[in-house]
């Protein structure tokens, strides 16, 4: 049975760290006492220990000890051997490169499938889609396929911003952008908006937090989608 948060970003602006997601992550990770977390995304250049830690802070309020998938000899055998996993946020190139060298993309598709709870922010919510092609982030590096986990039948755009009134700003929005997507590819884009987040139980996909989120569809208008629709329909 699968069990995933995707959320827009861990930090919402004047809290900390995941502290939004606290009641949602209690509940979520409750049968469990350990948890693998996967920095190589990297945010700001810090270090996997650096990351690592940061992750270990917040969980260990809730009673579950944190390792990094780099502090283990083989990586593919942590993933089979996680009672939790969470993908951390930075830039989405890298973490798709680093999660294809160290064989590991493949595993934690099977291990969440599988019923490992799963949690996403940022770019570990951009890697829950079809492909990583509407990520925010700059190409620093060319990883090896843009295909990720495919753990919902759709992409993610996280961090979707609406234009803002009155800007004088002339570069593209990021309709515009989703919209130049969907000229070369025909799957469905969810803009997540910060503080949302999809809720996966099985092969129910929930919309939740306070905020709506934006459905962009080829050859078709975007739509606003109400927090608490059920998502599931959409392939």
């Amino acid at each position: 049975m699968k069990k995933i948060i995707i959320a827009s970003t861990s930090t919402l602006h004047g809290g900390t760290y995941l502290e939004y997601l606290t009641e949602t992550l209690k509940e979520h990770f409750k049968n469990c006492s350990t948890l693998l977390f996967i920095p190589y995304a990297r945010p700001g250049g810090i270090t996997h220990d650096e990351y690592t830690q940061k992750a270990a802070d917040f969980f260990g309020k809730l009673g579950i000890e944190v390792k990094g998938i780099h502090e283990f000899e083989n990586p593919v055998t942590a993933v089979q051997n996680a009672e939790a996993i969470f993908t951390g946020g930075g830039n989405t190139f890298l973490l798709v490169t680093q999660l294809y060298q160290n064989k590991v993309m493949k595993a934690v598709k099977t291990a969440v499938e599988n019923g490992t709870p799963y949690l996403g922010t940022s770019a570990g919510s951009n890697i829950c889609g079809l492909t990583m092609e509407t990520t925010n982030d700059m190409p620093i590096i060319y990883p090896p396929s843009f295909d990720t986990l495919a753990l919902v039948p759709f992409n993610i755009n996280p961090h979707y911003l609406d234009p803002v009134a009155g800007s004088t700003h002339m570069g593209e929005t990021r309709e515009t952008r989703i919209n130049e997507f969907h000229h070369f590819n025909p799957q469905p884009v969810l803009g997540l908006r910060e503080g949302s987040w999809l809720e996966v139980k099985e092969d129910t996909t929930t919309l939740r937090g306070k905020l709506d989120a934006r459905l962009f569809r080829q050859n078709t208008p975007p739509e606003e989608i109400a927090t608490g629709t059920d998502l599931s329909w959409l392939k």
